[in-house]
């Protein structure tokens, strides 16, 4: 059985993840605010949130964001391949 890349599927994951919340950023930066929240209750089920939604966000918090974000997706991603290469050694 063949083994996964953990840096590269982190790194695949963490791509991923960074560029969902740049789709997140230009949402908030184009869509009037009232579409903004429609938008976002529509993919979390309805939960309402207005109440979490900031509009004051500066740049750098953005890119921060961004940063976390991937490394976040890159653990996540790592984690994924070295319990899959795991199993397969296990299993194989």
């Amino acid at each position: 059985m063949q083994t996964l890349s953990v840096r590269r599927l982190g790194f695949a994951l963490g791509t991923s993840f960074a560029v969902l919340y740049f789709g997140c950023v230009f949402v908030m930066l184009t869509v009037p605010r009232e579409g903004v929240i429609h938008f976002f209750n529509s993919i979390l089920h309805g939960w309402d949130v207005t109440a979490i939604m900031r509009w004051d966000m500066p740049w750098w918090e953005a890119v921060v964001g961004v940063i976390e974000t991937f490394i976040l997706g890159w653990l996540f991603g790592a984690a994924v391949a070295v319990l899959y290469n795991l199993g397969a050694k296990r299993g194989g």
